[in-house]
């Protein structure tokens, strides 16, 4: 079933992501969806959770509060449906300019022979790509972002200080595939993280919670979707076809 509450205390989206993922602790819960330009809370659950419940959930955290319905000054504004280009664009937008870059910078030319499309440079050359420009999004608010990550990914839930490295350990990635040192390791490295990430994706697809994907930082608002998983799945196919090419 679906409730709306509201509650004080937000200003800004890393409170939308705090309160989201209070909310999504409460047993029974299956999303919340907070906007802190109207203090609203939208929670979808199996049965409906009493007020008392969400106040002793939020009393660790004083910056917020439960709103009483008689303080409520205004109703929550319906949001107008986007398409799915329209919801992905930055996204896709990214994942092109990548593409093109790697493309481009993917031929070698001989000395007495034309230029020739190399697929495991084009591979290696996106992988970089692509840990330098996610990092960069994900490090203009990494505190954000954690709060974010931590609502899906299955490590950085139980130990919140991963959320908080992790953009920086995309960046190291990125840098060492720039400079080609130990290849091997990090194609390693990208499989692991990219593989394990794509488990707790999976499970909040499965689980239909409707929670922001942090891909891209909290720049973008971006819904979680099938789209993480292919996101991730095809990093993880990029690591395995460039340890068969070494």
């Amino acid at each position: 079933m679906k409730q709306t509450i509201y509650v004080s205390g937000m200003t800004c989206e890393a409170c939308e992501y705090k309160i989201q993922y209070v909310i999504s602790q409460i047993p029974s819960v299956t999303s919340a969806v907070a906007k802190y330009s109207d203090n609203s809370v939208i929670i979808e659950s199996l049965d409906r959770i009493d007020s008392d419940v969400i106040v002793e959930a939020l009393k660790p955290h004083a910056k917020y509060a439960l709103l009483s319905e008689d303080s409520i000054q205004k109703e929550v504004p319906t949001e107008s449906s986007q398409s799915w280009v329209n919801q992905y664009y930055p996204l896709l937008l990214i994942a092109g300019m990548i593409t093109l870059v790697s493309f481009l910078t993917s031929f070698h030319a001989g000395i007495y022979a034309m230029a020739h499309f190399q697929l495991k440079m084009f591979l290696h050359n996106f992988m970089t790509g692509f840990f330098l420009v996610f990092s960069f999004f994900k490090l203009l608010n990494v505190k954000a972002f954690a709060e974010s990550f931590q609502m899906y990914d299955l490590l950085a839930a139980k130990v919140p200080f991963y959320g908080k490295i992790y953009p920086f350990i995309e960046l190291a990635l990125g840098l060492l595939c720039l400079v080609h040192f130990q290849p091997r390791l990090v194609y390693w490295a990208d499989i692991f993280i990219m593989g394990f990430g794509a488990l707790g994706v999976i499970q909040s697809v499965v689980d239909k919670r409707k929670i922001r994907c942090a891909c891209l930082g909290t720049v973008f608002n971006l819904p979680m979707s099938t789209v993480t998983i292919i996101e991730n799945s095809l990093m993880v196919m990029i690591g395995i076809i460039l340890l068969t090419m070494l």
